[in-house]
């Protein structure tokens, strides 16, 4: 199992396809297999990509993790993953919800050397009491389905989607559950006490190709407080998804897919300019 070892975090990764890396940053509390999930889609009719997934600390296999006190402090852990794993490569972003939060925290110290950036349904605020955020509801349920559930799998459910049918529910325990079930929670507590940088994250502009993904029914993180910091990126898709929630990408896969992959092909003619140029 390949891991690698930073100063407070013994990080657990796994490395799919060659080309130009993209390091794939997942949500608060799932694991690695959320973005796989996600994302491995995306790359049926992609080619040139190296996808770099791993658990953040507290989450998936990551270990000795227990001396990281704070947000400052993974993305300490995060930037020396990327270091070691890709120290002179130009390399894309792509963060999921907390990992969005990360992702922004990255740019500041290694924009030159992005070359772009996706965010699905970013944690734009850390205080979930500042946020904006649609009341939770169901769009769409198989009730025929629902009734094979378990009252538990039923809460959970409907506390956490949108969309209540077989499909969903199979890549929701899949790629979120799963990981969840095997979180350090005690660990994720004390980062959450102090869960926003000690800096301002969103002051710089990033003028390479970008996208947000957001969930019009997303009752985590919303999707009205991401409008502020819009104009920081002025190469950006902004997309907001109806029958979406914080889980967008398994809601509205064909368009989740279908956007990624029109953000994948915005950067590589995005290089084929400069290689031109050069």
């Amino acid at each position: 199992m390949p891991f690698c070892q930073t100063s407070k975090a013994n990080i657990y990764y796994e490395i799919i396809g060659t080309g130009i890396p993209i390091i794939m940053l997942h949500g608060f509390t799932p694991d690695h297999r959320l973005m796989k999930g996600c994302m491995e889609p995306v790359f049926l009719e992609q080619e040139g990509w190296k996808r770099i997934y791993f658990d953040l600390p507290g989450m998936g296999k990551t270990t000795n993790y227990s001396s990281i006190q704070n947000s400052d402090e993974m993305l300490e852990v995060v930037n020396e993953f990327i270091q070691a794993l890709i120290p002179d490569e130009p390399y894309l972003l792509v963060g999921e919800s907390y990992g969005g939060y990360l992702a922004r925290g990255i740019m500041r110290k290694s924009a030159e050397r992005l070359l772009g950036a996706a965010f699905i349904c970013p944690l734009i605020i850390p205080e979930k009491e500042q946020r904006t955020v649609p009341e939770h509801c169901v769009v769409t349920s198989d009730y025929a389905f629902l009734s094979t559930l378990s009252q538990q799998e039923l809460v959970d459910f409907q506390s956490n989607q949108v969309v209540l049918n077989a499909y969903n529910w199979k890549r929701y325990t899949a790629e979120v559950l799963v990981g969840c079930s095997i979180a350090d929670h005690a660990f994720l507590e004390k980062i959450q006490q102090s869960y926003s940088f000690s800096f301002a994250v969103d002051e710089q502009s990033f003028a390479k190709p970008s996208i947000f993904l957001l969930g019009k029914q997303d009752s985590v993180v919303g999707y009205e407080d991401a409008f502020a910091i819009l104009k920081k990126f002025p190469r950006a898709t902004f997309a907001i998804v109806d029958i979406a929630g914080h889980n967008l990408q398994i809601e509205q896969p064909e368009l989740f897919t279908n956007l990624m992959s029109e953000w994948l092909n915005r950067v590589e003619a995005e290089q084929g300019r400069h290689n031109q140029n050069d």
